[in-house]
């Protein structure tokens, strides 16, 4: 829409994505982050001139797409929450992965203000965030969507309407988190299983990513373990965090997750082994630490 405008706060993998491209689309966009060097950079790439605190007046859209709940209530509520600064129906868009009832709460405070909530989770990695096509699993009002549409136009390539109100979109995506953390942590217990009965990790990405057996984190992460490159698209650290979400609601909702937990325990012993800030595929190295295994770029 012309004349829009928006300010992404996390300027992360994703954020930097998603915030290039509503600058693609043509919305007057602010990135804003904890690291000035990525502002810098954003700014660089034709973002907007000028403190986003100044400008919180003229904004149509709020995109938060930091680690967590803390986070994202910092943004919003915090001693330089936005959400008091920002003209009546002006939309929150809120990305990071959160419990549903946080997302319920932070809609019910924007309210108070006259400021939209959208409880829109993100899926794709940093790749499709870049390109614009990412999968969004939102909730929210009418008028929410209404007003988050130039914004979910420029980043998505799927809008999932879940509901009319905060909380589905949270609960869906705890869903996909699920899956995805367990998706990964299995592909490197197969991968590394196989390397003990002599199957490289090559043939075994070859072979398997075209049976039944496949699923898209392994099509997707395998190659970073054949590349032996850990250059972090998602970091080990998102997985202690989201599946303890995942554990978290289902614990609220009297529902006994036990593969759920035995993923987050991998990740937990990944991240005490200081591979926290590694690709999420490091997850690999633990089991062939355990076996006595040498994966492809490491040394014997």
């Amino acid at each position: 829409m012309a004349g829009s405008s928006a300010a992404v706060f996390g300027l992360g993998s994703m954020g930097f994505g998603m915030a290039s491209s509503c600058l693609a689309a043509g919305l007057t966009t602010w990135g804003v982050d904890v690291v000035n060097d990525q502002m810098a950079r954003f700014r660089e790439a034709g973002g907007a001139p000028g403190d986003v605190q100044d400008n919180l007046h003229r904004l149509d859209a709020v995109v938060v797409v930091v680690l967590n709940a803390a986070q994202t209530e910092m943004v919003l509520f915090g001693p330089q929450g936005v959400v008091q600064g920002l003209k009546a129906g002006a939309v929150v868009m809120a990305c990071a992965t959160v419990p549903p009832a946080f997302a319920r709460e932070m809609a019910g405070r924007c309210a108070e203000h006259g400021v939209h909530y959208l409880d829109a989770p993100i899926s794709g990695g940093s790749v499709k965030a870049a390109e614009g096509a990412l999968s969004i699993m939102a909730s929210g009002t009418p008028e929410a969507f209404d007003a988050a549409g130039p914004v979910l136009d420029a980043t998505a390539q799927q809008v999932f309407r879940l509901g009319d109100e905060a909380g589905p979109g949270s609960a869906m995506k705890a869903v996909n988190q699920l899956l995805a953390g367990v998706h990964i942590a299995t592909m490197a217990e197969a991968m590394t299983f196989g390397m003990t009965q002599d199957i490289s990790p090559e043939d075994f990405t070859e072979v398997i990513s075209q049976c039944a057996g496949t699923s898209w984190m392994l099509e997707n992460r395998a190659p970073h373990i054949v590349q032996g490159d850990y250059t972090p698209h998602s970091q080990v650290n998102i997985w202690p965090k989201d599946l303890g979400i995942v554990l978290e609601v289902a614990k609220s909702a009297g529902f006994s997750a036990p593969i759920t937990a035995a993923a987050l325990q991998q990740y937990m012993v990944a991240v005490g082994m200081g591979l926290g800030a590694q690709d999420d595929a490091a997850i690999a190295k633990v089991y062939a630490r355990n076996a006595g295994l040498t994966l492809p770029g490491e040394q014997t």
